[in-house]
């Protein structure tokens, strides 16, 4: 007697084949991130006293996913060096990764500057900034200030004061040396323990992973009050004299986007635009959020089941994150030559080269928060000092610059996150650490993916899915099979 093949996929005798589904629109993250993307411009135009007590609701989700941000960084970096058990492959990885994000650290730099000389957003400026942000840019100005230099860089922004203390300050840069130091400590033990202690610490990032599935519940809200903040306090203001900065400051962003790291992913054996749809969650909780942050954990699993390596992947992503910001590296050189400008000044081109030099380091150690492009900048133009930036044109300038810095900060953010993603795949490649085959399968067919980012950071596929046609054909030939 012939058996029937189940509704599940199982035939009669018991046996059972994994049936792919195609999820419902609506149970997919991203369309409730648009939902939220939409109704928050909505409520910005139309309610903008209300929108502006909303900024709380994307302060409050980036604030839940920092805090798992240090341990998700720790075991991952600990985890993918660790496991290698070869500390000269990590550190060969390290240096391709490092040189890489140098070469694209000083592109970034110098497109800025030709963007600030050759469009000027700055000149002719008129007009000055309200009380609030100036009070706010001396804030910026005096946090720069501290931060400025390269020996208060090493002692305060890249060495730990303590095991714990990056932990609780969300200090990515330091916890990233915390987990350098482990996983290297962890290597050189013996194979037996050494395994035992990565797979101990695996267990504590699925633990970790778990508590970012339900905080991603929360990013379509995040996104409505991130947006309805936005657009409730500048969707109507008039932004004129400032609609150049932005408009050549995310002009330049998509022309890095899609020229130079259109080039290297082409060089690399890969689509730019193909990598950018297969982020196209990310990028849509980035621009609710404004922060590259909130998807990092995403990116981990995301990379690594499109075929690239989990010890690439947990190298180069988080340390990504601080020395591979080219979002913020245009946002630096651009606007410091729009302090310039507007303030009637011309920089010597041989001072644009040295700024853009200093800029080389201070970008380094800014995570992709909002607001942190703010700090570095005013870090920079401390720094550099002399008679171009003196105390009070800083807090001048930056006071221009902060009251559009949260949708420039968007532009960062984007960028940012690209440009890690494109390095991941890079140096996968260069390390010999990349699955092409699949890698080519998951940027055709970017559904590939679903299942291990279900796994580790969303719910399975909601009953009543309907089938893939892929899905229908397993079926059938489940039922020939069993009645012949």
């Amino acid at each position: 007697m012939a058996e029937v093949a189940g509704a599940d996929g199982s035939s009669g005798n018991g046996t059972h084949t994994p049936v792919r589904r195609k999820k419902k629109v609506y149970t997919q993250l991203w369309f409730w991130v648009l939902i939220g993307i939409a109704s928050g411009i909505l409520v910005g135009l139309f309610a903008p006293g209300f929108a502006g007590q909303t900024k709380w609701l994307a302060d409050t989700f980036v604030q839940m996913i920092k805090v798992i941000v240090g341990p998700v960084i720790f075991c991952t970096v600990v985890v993918g060096i660790a496991s290698l058990g070869n500390l000269a492959r990590a550190g060969g990885l390290a240096l391709r990764a490092l040189g890489y994000f140098l070469v694209m650290t000083v592109i970034a730099l110098t497109m800025g500057l030709v963007a600030g000389n050759v469009f000027q957003p700055g000149a002719g400026f008129e007009g000055a900034p309200n009380p609030a942000d100036v009070e706010k840019a001396g804030e910026q100005a005096a946090t720069g200030g501290s931060e400025s230099g390269l020996i208060p860089f090493i002692q305060d922004s890249l060495l730990p004061h303590s095991f714990f203390g990056p932990f609780v300050e969300n200090s990515v840069l330091q916890v990233l040396v915390l987990a350098i130091l482990t996983a290297c400590a962890i290597s050189s033990l013996n194979d037996g323990l050494r395994t035992r202690l990565v797979s101990g610490i695996e267990s504590i990032a699925q633990v970790i992973f778990g508590i970012i599935k339900i905080i991603m519940w929360a990013a379509p809200v995040a996104a409505f009050g991130g947006m309805a903040y936005t657009v409730g306090q500048f969707g109507s203001a008039s932004l004129t004299n400032l609609l150049s900065l932005m408009g050549v400051f995310w002009g330049t962003c998509a022309v890095f986007v899609l020229v130079v790291l259109g080039a290297v992913s082409w060089a690399a054996g890969f689509n730019v635009f193909k990598v950018i749809r297969l982020i196209k969650d990310e990028l849509l909780i980035i621009v609710g959020t404004s922060s590259s942050e909130s998807v990092l954990p995403r990116f981990l699993t995301k990379l690594q089941s499109a075929g690239a390596s989990k010890q690439t992947v947990g190298m180069v992503i988080p340390t990504g994150y601080s020395f591979n910001l080219d979002g913020t590296c245009i946002y630096l050189t651009l606007g410091a030559l729009f302090i310039i400008q507007a303030g009637g000044e011309v920089l010597p081109i041989g001072a644009q080269i040295a700024l853009a030099l200093l800029m080389v380091l201070t970008s380094k150690g800014a995570a992709g928060v909002t607001g942190a492009g703010l700090v570095t900048l005013a870090a920079s133009l401390q720094a550099f000092g002399g008679e171009f930036f003196t105390p009070e044109a800083i807090v001048v300038g930056l006071a221009l610059i902060v009251g559009i810095d949260r949708m420039m900060s968007e532009g960062r953010a984007l960028t940012n996150a690209i440009g890690n993603v494109v390095a991941t795949l890079v140096v996968a490649r260069w390390n010999g650490e990349l699955d092409r085959e699949r890698l080519a399968a998951v940027l055709d067919d970017p559904t590939l993916v679903d299942a291990d980012m279900e796994a580790a950071h969303g719910s399975a596929p909601a009953a009543g899915d309907e089938p893939t046609a892929e899905a229908d054909e397993v079926a059938r030939r489940e039922k020939v099979g069993a009645g012949s």
